[in-house]
């Protein structure tokens, strides 16, 4: 019996995936759109050297004590326990975790909080930020205007869910209201590529290798060239809709996206870590 169990757990650990540098945002933990279970999953199936969290981790903007279930607090007690074992953390804020901006550089054993941050993977260089800069709409008097429509658009996503799971059990194909927004109107298409536009040229003009960001929770990887140069301009798309990652290994990038299918064996019970709950507390204490 006891070789069983020890063969079971040799099995557990071969299944972790062994990455250099694995990168999400746009989690948006506190609110109904967040897949928390699907990342909880994700991060038990691997095993990586560095993990990026490149902003919108905490939803600080749409935070309510009366919703922020078990499923959401067990992936702040994965990341930590994540640390604990020597993972290297680095939280980057977003506009949606602003308020944890004046704490920037402030180090929790191996997790550290910052605003950017320069990845050095071999001989290239890779800068990486949230990316609301490039939006006016996150800034200034429009900030108002931008929450608001955080909250409609976790109410869409919560709308969303209740009809897929009509679709579902009547047999049809799942849909998604934001995505078929997003692909339809054409000012939506349009910023998005000036988004990513603006973020490669001055990746280029700082002599970057790569430009990673989130933000507009559309995953992508791509080659931009202008007159100046070239730079792989990569984003990690988001758990809220797409449920994708950015992962690096042998000297290449990928992006990872979550199958509901997928069968993934991982460990079923997780030490709950003081780390994780005082992490929390102090969040709530802003």
């Amino acid at each position: 019996m006891f070789k069983c169990n020890f063969h079971l757990c040799i099995i557990k650990m071969n299944l972790k995936r062994t990455l250099d540098v694995v990168v999400i945002s746009d989690v948006h933990l506190g609110t109904y759109g967040c897949h928390a279970k699907e990342l909880l999953t994700y991060l038990k199936s691997i095993q990586p050297q560095k993990l990026i969290l490149n902003g919108d981790i905490i939803d600080i903007w749409n935070f309510s004590k009366r919703y922020f279930p078990k499923s959401h607090m067990n992936v702040l007690r994965r990341i930590m326990k994540m640390a604990n074992n020597g993972v290297e953390v680095i939280y980057i804020t977003g506009n949606h975790d602003d308020m944890l901006r004046k704490y920037t550089d402030l180090e929790f054993g191996n997790l550290k909080l910052v605003d950017k941050y320069v990845l050095d993977l071999e001989d290239k260089k890779a800068w990486v930020f949230h990316g609301d800069i490039f939006d006016s709409t996150t800034n200034g008097s429009a900030k108002f205007i931008a929450k608001l429509g955080g909250k409609g658009y976790d109410l869409l996503i919560l709308i969303n869910r209740f009809v897929n799971w009509c679709l579902e059990k009547a047999g049809k194909e799942k849909m998604s209201f934001s995505k078929k927004v997003k692909d339809s109107v054409k000012k939506a298409v349009s910023w998005i590529n000036n988004f990513e536009t603006i973020a490669a040229e001055l990746a280029i003009e700082k002599g970057f290798d790569y430009v990673l960001c989130g933000h507009i929770h559309k995953q992508q990887s791509r080659i931009v060239t202008t007159e100046k140069g070239s730079v792989h301009y990569l984003n990690s798309g988001d758990w809220v809709e797409n449920l994708t990652a950015l992962e690096y290994s042998n000297s290449s990038w990928s992006i990872y996206q979550f199958n509901q299918n997928r069968s993934l064996i991982v460990e079923e019970v997780d030490n709950e870590t003081e780390y994780a709950s005082d992490l929390l507390s102090k969040i709530l204490a802003l």
